[in-house]
């Protein structure tokens, strides 16, 4: 055992003495990869803002160039009233308008041109970006695995496989989450207020020019990005920690929240609780919650059900917890074998978690004949650490 321990040891040093160095290139690649697609926003942005700036001078000088024709073609026509020097100037002025227009207009197709060239290649860049991340993540989890010291290293060899990539997946999901966490302010509330910016800017020069009803549409219509700003804000913070689980406690939280996942998914939901409400811990009430919530998103997301329902029992030391549907379904003794794949978590994923707070987990499915899952947790946990 000894022998098979400095073997794994050597072999795990090396490993990651491998993994160490290919993840500073990694982290090379994306710092270059960030760098690249700072600098082609910020072109993006002068672009856009030059684009815009030429589209206006374009549309002003085609106003200039109709007047020109139209006087051009009135002082040709009035030989008494107007002297050859008028019609010269009239005539050369339409033709230095036209001129301008046509350069112009050149301008504004080139500027147009780039402007895509530019949003295609930030596109590209963000996903090298995305992907160096999610491959630095990897590594990442993988290094925290092989760095730690043998004898915990030997113990997680000789557990039980599915353990290993349980605990594996945990890490990964919690890499993911906050990746979409950031993603998801990026793409919006970011990008609104950033368009926010970039409307003001276009009140402001309203303002100078005294387009008053244009000023006002363009305000209300602001109104609006910014309550969908706020909206897109408040989902972020929901997703984190609904606050009404501390401020109105788990069963409100909960009947929002299976109200909420019935707009969203167009499948028919109910809740319902037995027995006498009382409060539970605030970490429990957040177990449960996350519960609930993972059984409800593994349903919609596998099932493809008509119908889910929840159900909370109250008890004197326990709280029961059903969730049932009327989706697909599928066979129970083959849950632990999906362990071998690499998706497929949540049942076992909640599993783990129902285990770790001393509660038990019954599975009842079939094919085509719906899921059932219900959950017993004790609640007298005074004697144990939250």
């Amino acid at each position: 055992m000894d022998f098979q321990a400095d073997a794994i040891d050597r072999v795990i040093k090396n490993a990651v003495g491998v993994m160490e160095n290919s993840k500073l290139q990694i982290l090379e690649i994306l710092e270059t990869a960030r760098n690249e697609l700072k600098s082609l926003n910020n072109e993006l942005q002068q672009v856009m803002k030059e684009t815009a700036e030429t589209v206006e001078k374009v549309d002003q000088l085609e106003v200039n160039y109709r007047r020109s024709r139209i006087r051009l073609t009135e002082v040709s026509r009035d030989f008494v009233r107007y002297k050859e020097e008028d019609i010269k100037q009239a005539y050369e002025n339409a033709t230095q308008l036209q001129l301008d227009l046509l350069i112009f207009r050149e301008k504004e197709m080139y500027l147009k041109a780039r402007r895509d060239d530019l949003q295609k290649r930030a596109r590209n860049v963000d996903k090298s970006v995305e992907r160096a991340e999610t491959i630095g993540t990897q590594m990442g989890v993988v290094l925290e695995y092989l760095s730690g010291e043998l004898g915990q290293v030997t113990r997680i060899l000789e557990s039980a496989k599915n353990r290993q990539l349980i605990g594996l997946k945990i890490i990964l999901a919690q890499e993911e989450e906050r990746k979409r966490i950031s993603r998801e302010i990026h793409d919006g509330p970011a990008q609104l207020l950033a368009n926010l910016v970039l409307r003001t800017e276009i009140v402001e020069r309203m303002l100078i020019k005294q387009e008053f009803k244009m000023v006002q549409d363009e305000i209300i219509d602001l109104k609006g990005q910014v309550r969908s700003s706020l909206e897109e804000m408040r989902k972020v913070i929901f997703n984190l920690r609904p606050m009404a689980l501390d401020d109105l406690g788990l069963i409100p939280t909960l009947r929002k929240f299976v109200h909420d996942f019935e707009e969203k998914t167009k499948i028919r939901a109910t809740f319902e609780t037995r027995g006498k409400e009382f409060r539970l811990s605030s970490p429990m009430e957040a177990a449960v919650f996350r519960l609930i919530q993972e059984a409800l998103n593994n349903s919609a997301k596998h099932a493809y059900p008509t119908f889910v329902g929840v159900e909370i029992t109250y008890q004197a030391q326990m709280v029961k917890i059903m969730v049932h549907d009327n989706g697909l379904g599928f066979k129970v003794e083959q849950l632990e074998l999906k362990t071998k794949e690499h998706s497929h978590f949540g049942l076992i994923g909640m599993r783990e978690r129902v285990e770790l707070l001393d509660g038990r987990m019954e599975i009842e499915s079939a094919a085509n004949m719906g899921t059932k899952i219900v959950i017993h947790i004790p609640t007298n946990t005074e004697k144990r650490k939250e």
